[in-house]
């Protein structure tokens, strides 16, 4: 491999990344790619995992994006996706990058929009999940604690 096609920042789904990263660690630098769906695209495609990403060429980079954009069209199991059922489609899609970062902010808006309990709790700026807040969540400066001047 020449130093001519390595590439020091490689763009892969609108993400740059270090062409210094493995194959395996630097996919997951992708918004909606964790390291299950890393190895299985890298198992899928033929791929070395301890590769490095400068290295890919472009019909690589293209192969990965197109497995990315429809996981299920590449035969993916469908519960590999991230948006199981998406309420506006009905579709089993997988969100990546901006996409992903939306359709969770669209998300709670709704639920603070029909006013259910987590969307109280969200605009309220709270635990969501059931968590204690007694003790802990607490925001702010520490109250009632002065230190001696020297």
């Amino acid at each position: 491999m020449s130093e001519q096609e390595y590439k020091h920042i490689v763009r892969i789904s609108g993400a740059d990344i270090d062409g210094q990263e493995n194959l395996l660690q630097g996919m997951t630098k992708i918004s909606g790619v964790g390291l299950r769906m890393s190895k299985t695209i890298i198992n899928k495609l033929n791929l070395d995992p301890h590769s490095r990403l400068g290295y890919l060429s472009e019909e690589m980079i293209t192969e990965i994006e197109a497995v990315l954009k429809d996981p299920m069209g590449s035969n993916l199991p469908e519960w590999y996706v991230n948006r199981q059922r998406d309420r506006i489609s009905g579709r089993m899609l997988h969100l990546i990058g901006s996409d992903l970062d939306f359709a969770r902010r669209s998300d709670i808006e709704r639920l603070r929009r029909i006013k259910s309990w987590r969307g109280i709790r969200h605009s309220l700026g709270l635990k969501v999940r059931g968590q204690h807040t007694r003790t802990t969540g607490r925001a702010g400066m520490a109250v009632g604690v002065s230190r001696k001047k020297l």
